[in-house]
């Protein structure tokens, strides 16, 4: 877990599961020692994907989101599904995602990502392909019902020739 001196951050996502000797320090206030029990897979120094095991106990998931600065009353808004699921007794679970695209460079045979992904972007987070990012006319915006709140830049005005001055 990070911390800074104003609010506790998850490293990975605040359902991902502590490991179980590290839960006195959740109760002592030692959020910086709680390890995750997350996990990488890697070949070859390439990381692979990565996952964790998740939390499936209700109180330590209160607990979780009140040290996130998650209140009950905002718990029971957002998370009052889940919650109150974990009180039918949820199973150890975990999640995994796999990098499809990097397994595909390794394949492949590649040093970059950029070669086996269908429409890469170029270091500025340009897609070459498809022209974008780019500007949309209002019309088509508002026929999807979306408002943009991009503003042109206003251009610079250059300061004009000085005007003489008259003598007196």
């Amino acid at each position: 877990m990070r911390t800074n001196r104003e609010k506790q951050f998850p490293s990975n996502h605040p359902f991902t599961r502590p490991h179980n000797e590290d839960l006195g320090l959740l109760e002592a206030g030692e959020f910086a020692k709680v390890r995750a029990v997350a996990y990488d897979v890697v070949l070859n120094g390439y990381e692979l994907g990565g996952g964790s095991i998740r939390i499936h106990e209700k109180d330590l998931q209160a607990k979780m989101f009140e040290i996130l600065g998650v209140g009950p009353e905002e718990q029971a808004v957002k998370f009052g599904h889940l919650l109150d699921a974990f009180r039918f007794g949820a199973p150890p679970h975990g999640g995994l995602a796999l990098g499809l695209d990097r397994i595909a460079m390794l394949v492949a045979g590649e040093e970059s990502i950029r070669e086996v992904i269908a429409f890469p972007k170029n270091n500025k987070g340009a897609d070459l392909m498809s022209h974008s990012p780019c500007v949309i006319d209002h019309k088509q915006l508002r026929e999807v019902y979306v408002q943009s709140t991009w503003k042109a830049p206003k251009p610079v005005q250059e300061p004009g020739p000085a005007s003489p001055q008259e003598d007196g």
